[in-house]
């Protein structure tokens, strides 16, 4: 299904497995300039933006985990993702988060003159992060701002929202339907949208101000999930506390057993 865009992965790639899901190991100017890059050419190609959740939903869902393992880059947002390629050997990993790419993507696509799209999220939300994008990137260029149906589209509303981007001439789309929906839109739109599609989960969310984020001492120690979990207890709290313990006990087992633990 995906052997078609082997060739199309860089040479010098570089990952490592945690629990079974293939993570990309490289630093920020890298994954920084390889997605310009790629968006600069119009290339079709789809990115995966890992935390403990995704990573743990991938380890138990065959279907989830190709989805991931074919992406053209998967970056390690959590922490414990980025300690485990450290553990692994990548040593000076860094976390990659949605919502921090996002913006650094916005950074340098208003001074490149880079088309950029939003795909996912509510209306209310878009316009408010449309309001803060131009107010901090004036020159960012906006393609366009669409917020599809909560449902499964039609095929003809698929086929619109498809011509849409296209001929908005984006070089990257940024994917806000959350996981594991966004991920499996890209795949399925890999070929068809001409442009490099994102999944920045609830990077909308928080860039509108919508949702508080973490302050940075927290998140430069791993604890950006616990200002989450103490911020929307009802909501988050199976995500974090079960597959939080369920990353902890498939991370101690690969590093004790190595292949034999099953990843």
């Amino acid at each position: 299904m995906f052997r078609q865009w082997v060739d199309l992965v860089p040479l010098n790639r570089q990952t490592g497995r945690v629990l079974g899901v293939q993570i990309d190991a490289l630093a920020w100017h890298e994954a920084i300039d390889r997605l310009l890059a790629w968006a600069h050419a119009r290339e079709s190609r789809y990115v995966a933006i890992c935390n403990v959740h995704v990573v743990v939903s991938a380890s138990r869902d065959a279907a989830y985990r190709e989805v991931i393992n074919a992406s053209d880059m998967a970056t390690p947002d959590g922490a414990p993702v980025a300690w485990m390629l450290r553990r692994l050997g990548f040593t000076g990993q860094p976390r990659i988060s949605g919502p921090d790419l996002m913006w650094a993507l916005c950074r340098r696509c208003a001074v490149e003159k880079l088309p950029v799209y939003f795909h996912g999220s509510t209306e209310a939300t878009l316009a408010a992060l449309e309001v803060r994008l131009r107010q901090a990137f004036p020159d960012l260029v906006i393609g366009g701002l669409e917020s599809p149906p909560f449902r499964l589209p039609t095929a003809e509303e698929d086929e619109s929202a498809v011509a849409r981007i296209n001929a908005s001439g984006v070089g990257i789309v940024f994917v806000g339907l959350g996981c594991p929906k966004q991920e499996g839109w890209m795949a399925e739109h890999r070929g068809r949208v001409n442009a490099v599609m994102i999944g920045v989960g609830a990077a909308f969310d928080f860039h509108a101000g919508k949702v508080a984020r973490a302050p940075r001492w927290m998140r430069d120690n791993g604890l950006e999930w616990l200002h989450r979990l103490v911020s929307e207890p009802r909501r988050l709290w199976k995500r974090y506390l079960v597959t939080n313990t369920l990353f902890i006990l498939g991370a101690a087992r690969q590093l004790l057993f190595g292949s034999k633990a099953g990843y």
